[in-house]
């Protein structure tokens, strides 16, 4: 996992009031296994910034990768 990837949490985070589905950008690699992620609405506001273990997101991809020939 990387800086600005658009991630979907797997688990719900109940502290932050953040259920499974929720979408985020990751803004920080805190620790190996450890990101940061900012969660905005639509218009970019943030509601939401947390510490989140890597195994509880799922990177979304909204290309398909290149097919190597």
């Amino acid at each position: 996992m990387k800086t600005l990837d658009v991630v979907a949490l797997i688990n719900d985070v109940p502290e932050k009031h953040l259920r499974r589905g929720q979408v985020g950008t990751v803004v920080e690699k805190l620790a190996p296994g450890m990101v940061e992620v900012e969660f905005a609405d639509l218009d970019g506001n943030t509601y939401a910034m947390c510490a989140v273990p890597e195994n509880n997101l799922l990177v979304l991809h909204h290309i398909p990768d290149a097919i190597a020939a």
